[in-house]
């Protein structure tokens, strides 16, 4: 309501902008008007079939809406999108946020309205029904009350039980050698007769189940790095329950990072630590790492950030959920929880993508009927994670709000930090079309650190681009090493600039862990007690069930 009230109170006093907009009206009711013309009872139409309209929107890609008069509903919805993308850009004297947030929330309203949305007003589902004589509605009905049902009753979305965790995902032979109040860590066993000396240390996000990066065999990341002769431990996150609420930012470094550390560096003495961080997760590492390189702590001879911001200016659209009124909101829900639910946090991240993510699937599925195939990755998306109270409060006010990483007054033990600080080399993937974390905020660790830095950028999204294994169709990355001390590069030159390189990136980041790792050398052992870390259970453990 403040962005609408700041956008029209500004609007009624821009006699320039109105003229504008009517102007822009009047051409789009022309093009409107023309599409009218269409009707084959219009003698006005002539003999000759108009061509297809161009429209860039891929939920009207069927030819059956050139058809009149399913070409003018689709004609009314791109103009009023046409008209609404206008009208809520430019506007003199409207605060820059307040203009994104409106120009979001009409695109949800939009999306909304969609005609594609409505069976009445979508061909496709016409032909459909008309063809099966009703039975792709009488599935979808049957479709939605199944999901109802589920969403009632807690259970997971159709489809995730063919993804069980042990059995199908989360596979990668290993076991857990530590178990504390907030992680179980995770050695997998080696595949290969030697192991480059140095371990990999993988740090996910406490937003999500860690098995992202171990999903099927065929695309699990953990997996991949094993056969490459890497040693690989991984965190598992403990789902928090509300007697966690008091768990901040300073216990997940405590009991996360360091412990974690601690044992990789027991069970694989006089070594140094390849580090590697996905999500907020590489946040998390990237805070680590600066206080490490305060304090002289020498143990990591790498860090690697996948799809993590140390930048936080520029989140993109998802920070339009963050100011200090909804901040407050949420603290105020989970003083009453004890944390953050998933679904807050998946509504989300689905308003991000809402076409992809909300309204396409209920067209195919309840209106079309056909349900959408479950894939591994679907699955884990729908196996959510609560965040305790105390943490998510301070990673949005320390990180979104206030930017303090970026500022060098984000405070480790009681003295603040800088990501400058960090002297071993930094490799650095961003994905194309990430809602979550955009690759120009990730990129703005150029910014902060002169080190040596190896940026890579991806095809995909925040989940898809870093899940990306070799022989995937339709993927292609850039990277380019910045030598320590090298000047700056804008990220739209950096883009233009680059040479494309075809399939995943996951062998440029192996190649480049092997050409900072030394000879090869026999594999540690497992769960050895002499290391003080001996075998609690196999992998995955039982964190990751909960």
């Amino acid at each position: 309501m403040l962005a609408w009230v700041d956008w029209a109170s500004h609007l009624a006093n821009s006699p320039g902008k109105q003229a504008e907009l009517l102007a822009f009206a009047a051409s789009l009711s022309e093009q409107w008007m023309a599409v009218l013309k269409k009707n084959p009872a219009n003698p006005d139409r002539g003999a000759t079939a108009p061509d297809r309209s161009p429209v860039n929107d891929r939920r009207f890609n069927d030819p059956a809406w050139d058809q009149w008069p399913y070409d003018l509903f689709r004609s009314s919805f791109v103009n009023q999108t046409k008209w609404w993308e206008q009208a809520t850009q430019g506007v003199w004297g409207v605060d820059p946020k307040h203009q994104r947030l409106l120009a979001f929330g009409a695109k949800q309203w939009l999306e909304m309205l969609s005609p594609a949305n409505a069976a009445v007003f979508n061909p496709v589902v016409l032909k459909r029904t008309i063809a099966e004589q009703g039975a792709n509605l009488a599935r979808g009905t049957s479709n939605f009350l199944d999901d109802l049902r589920r969403q009632l009753s807690g259970q997971p979305p159709a489809g995730t039980e063919n993804f069980v965790v042990g059995r199908d995902v989360a596979v990668t032979e290993g076991k857990v050698v530590l178990r504390n109040r907030l992680i179980e860590l995770i050695q997998y066993t080696p595949t290969t007769e030697k192991v480059h000396p140095e371990p990999i240390l993988i740090i996910p996000a406490w937003i999500m189940k860690y098995y992202v990066l171990d999903l099927s065999p065929h695309n699990s990341l953990i997996r991949y790095l094993v056969a490459q002769g890497h040693t690989v431990f991984c965190i598992s996150w403990r789902n928090p329950d509300a007697e966690d609420r008091d768990l901040g930012m300073d216990e997940y470094l405590e009991f996360g990072l360091h412990a974690a550390l601690d044992a990789v560096t027991s069970v694989v003495p006089g070594h140094g630590v390849h580090a590697a961080g996905y999500c907020l997760g590489g946040t998390l590492l990237a805070i680590g790492a600066s206080a490490m390189a305060r304090d002289g702590d020498t143990r990591l001879v790498s860090v690697s950030l996948l799809a993590a911001q140390t930048d936080f200016s520029e989140p993109g659209e998802l920070s339009l959920f963050i100011n200090e009124s909804q901040v407050a909101l949420l603290e105020a829900s989970m003083a009453q929880t004890g944390y953050l639910t998933s679904d807050q946090m998946s509504g989300a991240f689905q308003l991000l993508r809402s076409y992809d993510l909300i309204w396409s699937r209920m067209i195919d599925e309840y209106l079309l009927g056909d349900r959408r195939a479950m894939t591994d990755l679907m699955a884990w998306n729908a196996d959510g994670t609560r965040l305790p109270a105390k943490m998510h409060s301070q990673y949005l006010r320390r990180l979104y709000l206030n930017n303090d990483l970026s500022a060098g007054r984000y405070p480790v033990t009681g003295r603040p930090v800088s990501v400058g600080d960090i002297a071993v080399p930094v490799f650095c993937v961003g994905t194309a079309s990430d809602h979550i974390a955009p690759w120009r905020s990730v990129y703005k660790l150029h910014l902060l650190s002169s080190a040596e830095l190896t940026f890579v950028l991806t095809t995909g999204g925040h989940n898809g681009g870093i899940v990306s294994e070799p022989g995937r169709g339709n993927r292609q990355y850039q990277i380019h090493t910045r030598a320590a001390g090298d000047g700056y590069m804008a990220p739209d030159e950096w883009q233009a600039t680059m040479q494309t390189h075809p399939d995943s990136w996951w062998p440029a980041w192996s190649a480049w862990l092997r050409e900072r790792s030394g000879d090869v050398v026999a594999p540690p052992l497992i769960g050895a007690e002499s290391s003080g870390y001996p075998t609690v259970c196999d992998a995955p453990g039982e964190y990751v069930r909960n």
